[in-house]
């Protein structure tokens, strides 16, 4: 829908819902009918998902379709992101005391891999354990303007991110937050905003976007640890290979 006909139903001219958009923090009209159509899709039960992918694809589609949103979810990320606000939040985590980590849902998993990955880098991290309310805050409970906590949340939103990053936020803590739009419930309290398109409506959240901005830190943290972490590596592979970590081969 353009800014014209949404003008035409609403009963007002195209350049007062510019206007509009620009009075709530967007570029432009299309920046706005994004953010509107994710928050739509947040408000999408399952069982409304998974009508829509009916009603938008037959079973001799679904690999083609799913790769290709996936792959112009990619696309759209990396054409948009500001690549100086990624260098910052690189910055900020490699300068903090401790890294807290939270993603409830689906977001979960994203968030241990982050952990995974970041605590072999001798950053100090937290995983907040997602399970409860009192667990989270429990876990928080030693939050505070030295730490960074990265906010992972992408439709549908989960109530326990909002309540997370709120907390933190009171605490004066930097927050990295992953999530698809600036209307996400979290964006308000973000002191680095990285947005990643998540644009499937179907039962399966589509997080290859946010994912790869997750390697792209991960890899640049490593880059600017390069000195400090090698020997830990070098350390940790053999007593990988010490201890049958991983499978070995035969021959190799």
């Amino acid at each position: 829908m353009t800014a014209y006909r949404l003008g035409q139903i609403v009963g007002v001219s195209e350049s007062t819902v510019v206007r509009f958009a620009a009075e709530l923090g967007f570029d432009g009209y299309p920046q706005l009918q994004k953010a509107m159509q994710g928050l739509v899709r947040s408000k999408l039960t399952s069982v409304q998902r998974l009508e829509v992918t009916r009603e938008r694809m037959d079973d001799s589609q679904v690999l083609n379709n799913i790769i290709s949103c996936d792959i112009a979810n990619i696309r759209k990320t990396l054409d948009e992101i500001p690549h100086d606000e990624f260098s910052r939040v690189v910055d900020a985590l490699v300068n903090a005391r401790r890294v807290y980590i939270f993603g409830a849902g689906s977001c979960r998993l994203l968030a241990m891999f982050t952990a995974h990955y970041l605590k072999m880098l001798m950053i100090d991290v937290l995983l907040i354990n997602a399970s409860s309310e009192s667990e989270i805050f429990e876990d928080m409970l030693q939050i505070n303007s030295q730490d960074v906590i990265i906010g992972i949340s992408f439709p549908r939103y989960s109530s326990k991110s909002v309540k997370a990053i709120r907390f933190a936020h009171s605490r004066q803590t930097e927050i990295v937050a992953i999530t698809d739009s600036k209307m996400a419930p979290i964006a308000e309290f973000a002191s680095y905003l990285l947005l990643a398109h998540s644009d499937m409506a179907t039962i399966v959240d589509s997080l290859v976007a946010p994912l790869s901005i997750i390697n792209a830190i991960i890899v640049a943290i490593s880059l600017k640890k390069k000195e400090e972490i090698t020997n830990k590596l070098i350390e940790l592979e053999s007593l990988w290979e010490e201890y049958d970590v991983y499978q070995k081969f035969p021959g190799l």
